[in-house]
């Protein structure tokens, strides 16, 4: 099982979301007989990523290592006109990979296996339709922190999907 940390950082390198958990993948699967739709949806919306498996010190170094990879994300913002970065940096087996939104919010996701970089993508992608949402909320200022319970059950929902 798979562990991550998500961060979405706004344009003043200031926090506006996190999240923790770890991959369902397999578990998923064997939670809904292969027929039956009921059963899918039900456990779909009961079984959210779980807690991640990172260590207790690997934990407390996540907001850093997110943070670090901001200078390599800023580096390829201005060289390159693709939004997904893809895997930018390494650090002690934790792999990084960052997404641009068109507004400069950046996404890192941290993770602790080899994943497939399309289901990353895809991902990022979604989260960033979400994302688009919330600024379209007229009560919503850029930049400010995402507190809305809907949407970490959703980016959960992705991360169950996707990761």
């Amino acid at each position: 099982m798979s562990s991550y940390y998500f961060a979405m950082i706004g344009t003043r390198d200031n926090p506006l979301y996190e999240a923790e958990f770890s991959s369902f993948k397999n578990a998923s699967s064997l939670s809904a007989s292969p027929g039956s739709t009921s059963s899918v949806i039900a456990g779909a919306s009961q079984q959210l990523p779980g807690k991640s498996q990172f260590t207790a010190s690997t934990k407390e170094l996540l907001p850093f290592i997110a943070n670090a990879s901001l200078d390599i994300i800023e580096e390829q913002m201005w060289s390159t006109q693709v939004l997904n970065l893809g895997k930018i940096d390494q650090f002690y087996g934790i792999n990084i990979s960052a997404y641009l939104t068109q507004g400069s919010i950046k996404f890192v996701l941290c993770y602790d296996s080899n994943k497939d970089e399309n289901s990353i993508r895809q991902f990022f992608q979604d989260v960033n339709e979400l994302y688009v949402k919330i600024l379209m909320n007229p009560f919503y200022n850029v930049n400010d922190a995402i507190l809305v319970p809907e949407f970490d059950y959703k980016v959960k929902l992705l991360a169950k999907k996707y990761l």
